[in-house]
């Protein structure tokens, strides 16, 4: 099986520089530019299952890029952005040094008091992909969102802290992975 893991295209909080986490807001035009261009990138290929995070911006990304009309895509509460708590909508040169330090090395500061920490995300991460694993597909995209992608790669890179931190993921920006008999490999990024 490859696994395709997508971040989500822009919306008007990720241009103005906003912790975006749980908030529901839909793409602007530049993210469903930057979906279509994805799809454009990736050419013909066919998903035999479409799956995304309940929200909104995730949902059309995923419906876009991965071909499907929305009502057949499969929407799961683990693909969720992570909660950030306090700092959900914060300008991201405001957040002050806790969230500052643990959003730039979570392997070393803790997660402030009201946002979700990198074990909570690895859990969930890990619980989804194992699941996806069980299924008979070829092709199959995931849509989510730029924190909760770094602990679905971990879980893909086999990480042991759980997490791919860096590079951050771009909008729109597909990680390919293969799934074979336990076994996982990175195949290529594909961005603008």
């Amino acid at each position: 099986m490859n696994i395709w893991i997508t971040r989500h295209g822009q919306t008007d909080y990720n241009k103005n520089k906003l912790m975006q986490g749980r908030t529901d807001a839909p793409l602007n035009q530049r993210g469903i530019e930057q979906a279509k261009a994805a799809r454009a990138r990736i050419g013909d290929i066919k998903f035999d299952a479409v799956y995304s995070s309940p929200l909104k911006r995730a949902v059309t990304t995923a419906s876009i890029i991965g071909g499907a009309d929305i009502k057949d895509i499969i929407i799961d509460d683990r693909l969720i952005e992570v909660d950030f708590g306090r700092y959900e909508l914060k300008k991201y040169y405001a957040l002050g040094p806790a969230m500052t330090a643990y959003w730039a090395l979570p392997e070393i500061f803790p997660a402030p008091k009201t946002v979700e920490p990198v074990a909570s995300m690895v859990r969930r991460s890990s619980d989804f992909l194992s699941q996806l694993e069980k299924k008979d597909y070829d092709n199959v995209l995931v849509t989510c969102h730029g924190g909760i992608i770094r602990a679905l790669c971990g879980y893909m890179e086999d990480r042991k802290n759980g997490i791919v931190w860096r590079p951050h993921p771009h909008n729109c920006e597909i990680r390919i992975y293969e799934s074979r008999n336990g076994k996982h490999r990175f195949i290529k990024t594909c961005r603008e």
